[in-house]
């Protein structure tokens, strides 16, 4: 390989199969290219290109095989090798300690970079110590606590007493320090990066203070996270409100609680402590629960939770929150009709806000957004070419695997040069109520309003044998495709275990699958994630005319 070759990415129009891709591969190769990879999804190849070569000829090359050149770039960071003064600290410097940040770190320090952490507060980020690892854990507990008093299975006798919340609580800090210890503390020295202790502010574009010492790094990565917001209720800050933090830090089960907020976060811990023994009602100003899911979706989750007993007030506006000596109240409206909720505990779970304050990020040349979250381009670089960001301080969905796929591919473009896109075709969401809500791609609505024309199939629970030998037939799953092509668009599915179900899908979404294909695909009888063929058969039949297992 020509030592001197320069990474490279031509996009290519008209590529419609791995066949295409094939095709586009020889002809670069053919044109002295090396180091060719061709995505046709993608719409481009990466190659490394030669000196000596010519672009008309790799242009050229490609018109001849059948399909159309555009824009040809070199790939690099663009970033001098050297400080104002001669040298750097570092070769990367992320502000932030959490999944991002390492993600970002181990992908630096295996290439051969230095790295360091700035970190003011606890190691690990969100998700390890107030995000999924804790909330997951205590959700479990609360399903096993109502499934024991509320199963559906003749002949056999459980029961369920109180909880204690105390005790669950010390079990689930001692899971998040073993967790937080062996997935982040430990793998500092494992590939020996540094951990600077303090928070860090810009003083310029090219220089991060940390608690009075100036750092200079080739590249910054901005890594912050997002914290639980509030809305300007009159009154919530005076009478006190517990967050998606504080929610998983209380020693015993409040007699009744409001929940303003009933999308994911809301939805989880309010369905929590209704399973450990509260009287739970949720409150959210959208028109239904899970707003950003599918409508049927939402119809089918508050019917369970209705059930279970829990009150769902939608549409509603929450006007005011005053605390007296024994309770709490809150007032809220809901079209004409006003009505006061009393109440021990609210929570408050109407989203986080980027952690972008107090970083200097004006000093530096990094521009925000109105939510105050960093302004990335598709290659997560900021206004200041120096500095990308990662994770939910760029506004990004805010999911763990997605702040470590972003910390990574970060990396790669500020370092390695790959000039890699963000690229969430296909992205799983999951909210861990039960049963679970999965969705992966997009909802009907979201397909319209992208300009597609779709066809789409509802399949309830008791159409799927999982659910019929589980006695557990509340939920669905829908699938949407495009008309005419039948490609899979989106998938959601409400189900126990549908984060599971789900991964099906998003393969499906990712690579253009259809739903004959997907139809056509062998699924494990008496598994939920049947439901996913089931539901792709009704797009041409009738399933309840079918037999067990009947392709």
């Amino acid at each position: 390989m020509d030592t001197n070759a320069r990474p490279a990415v031509l996009e290519v129009n008209g590529m419609t199969c791995d066949d295409c891709a094939r095709h586009v591969t020889a002809a670069l190769k053919g044109a002295g290219a090396e180091d060719v990879s061709v995505t046709w999804r993608g719409g481009e190849a990466r190659f490394a290109w030669p000196g000596g070569i010519a672009a008309d000829a790799l242009r050229s090359a490609v018109e001849g095989a059948g399909y159309r050149p555009g824009t040809l770039r070199l790939l690099g960071t663009g970033i001098s090798k050297e400080g104002a003064d001669g040298s750097f600290d570092y070769d990367l410097v992320v502000v932030g300690a959490g999944s991002a940040a390492f993600a970002a770190a181990i992908k630096a320090s295996e290439a051969g970079y230095s790295v360091a952490l700035v970190e003011h507060g606890t190691l690990g980020g969100t998700c390890v110590n107030v995000g999924c690892v804790p909330s997951k854990a205590l959700l479990r507990a609360g399903e096993l606590a109502w499934a024991a008093g509320h199963h559906p299975f003749a002949g056999l006798t459980t029961s369920s007493g109180p909880v204690d919340l105390r005790a669950l609580v010390a079990q689930k800090d001692e899971l998040v320090g073993e967790l937080r210890q062996m997935k982040y503390a430990d793998l500092v020295s494992g590939y020996g990066f540094a951990v600077i202790a303090g928070h860090g502010r810009f003083s310029g574009p090219e220089v991060l203070e940390v608690d009075g010492r100036s750092i200079r790094a080739r590249v910054y990565l901005v890594a912050t996270g997002a914290s639980p917001a509030a809305p300007p209720v009159p009154g919530l800050a005076e009478a006190g409100y517990l967050t998606s933090t504080s929610a998983l830090e209380l020693t015993s089960v409040p007699r009744r609680l409001v929940v303003i907020g009933a999308n994911a976060i809301g939805l989880e811990l309010g369905q929590f402590f209704l399973h450990v023994g509260a009287e739970v009602t949720f409150v959210d100003v959208a028109e239904r629960i899970a707003p950003f899911e599918e409508p049927e979706v939402s119809e089918v989750l508050t019917s369970v939770l209705t059930t279970q007993g829990a009150a769902v007030h939608t549409g509603a506006q929450v006007l005011g929150v005053r605390r007296s000596a024994d309770h709490v109240e809150v007032t809220i409206s809901v079209g004409e009709r006003q009505r006061d909720l009393a109440c021990d505990e609210v929570l408050v779970a109407t989203g986080r806000r980027p952690n972008t304050e107090g970083l200097g990020l004006e000093e530096a040349g990094v521009a925000l957004d109105g939510r105050g979250a960093l302004v990335v381009d598709d290659e997560l670089r900021t206004a200041n070419p120096r500095i990308y960001g990662a994770g939910d301080v760029t506004g990004a969905p805010q999911f763990v695997y997605v702040s470590a796929y972003e910390g990574a591919l970060a990396v790669d473009n500020a370092l390695l040069g790959a000039g890699r896109r963000v690229d969430f075709t296909g992205l799983p969401r999951v909210t861990f109520t039960a049963p679970q809500i999965a969705s992966a791609g997009l909802t009907e609505a979201q397909a319209a309003a992208a300009g597609y024309e779709v066809e789409t199939s509802v399949l309830p629970l008791k159409a799927v044998p999982r659910a019929l030998v589980n006695h557990d037939t509340a939920g669905l799953v829908k699938l949407v495709a495009e008309a005419g092509t039948g490609r899979l668009l989106g998938a959601s599915v409400l189900a126990e275990g549908a984060g599971d179900v789900i991964q099906t899908a998003v393969l499906a979404i990712r690579h253009g699958i259809t739903t004959a294909e997907l139809a056509a695909t062998f699924h494990p009888y008496l598994t939920m994630v049947e439901g996913l063929k089931l539901a792709a058969q009704t797009f041409t039949r009738d399933v309840e005319k079918l037999s067990c297992c009947a392709a």
